[in-house]
């Protein structure tokens, strides 16, 4: 299994961030490798509840499909992710997000597994990279939607 942990500080509120992070239709925009995202279902309400979606990312000869459950719980300040279906055998990511003076701390990990070794083999050889530009490319997108 890989696993990765990180802490990011940056200079909007955890609210924004939260928000940000809670808009998965808009991942394709912005975040690496998701090419296409599609809404299955939707519970939320006053930034709490559950979403399930589908996600394609591509990278290289590869492009795969998997669904899963997001929790939302603003007043937590909190996001989980929860793997549902396709080529993983584990996926699980968190996001805790906590104001700080000038900002806020965006805590995020991600474990995931691949059911076909093949495919655990690949990711892990370029996930230090892809999981870089995964996390930067949230911070970036708060500079487009909040200024800098």
């Amino acid at each position: 299994m890989t696993s990765r942990r990180t802490k990011t500080i940056v200079p909007y509120t955890a609210d924004e961030m939260f928000d940000l992070v809670a808009d998965v239709e808009k991942y394709p925009q912005f975040v690496p490798h998701c090419t296409a995202l599609r809404i299955v279902k939707s519970d939320v309400a006053d930034g709490g509840g559950s979403i399930l979606a589908d996600m394609i990312v591509s990278y290289a000869a590869f492009r795969e499909k998997f669904r899963s459950h997001v929790t939302l719980d603003r007043k937590a300040h909190r996001i989980e992710v929860a793997y549902a279906e396709g080529p993983f055998r584990k996926l699980h990511n968190l996001w805790l997000f906590r104001d700080i003076d000038g900002g806020s701390e965006i805590d995020f990990t991600i474990d995931f597994e691949f059911r076909n070794f093949l495919l655990q083999a690949a990711a892990s050889s370029v996930f230090e990279r892809a999981f870089v530009k995964m996390s930067d490319a949230f911070v970036e997108r708060a500079k487009v939607v909040y200024g800098d």
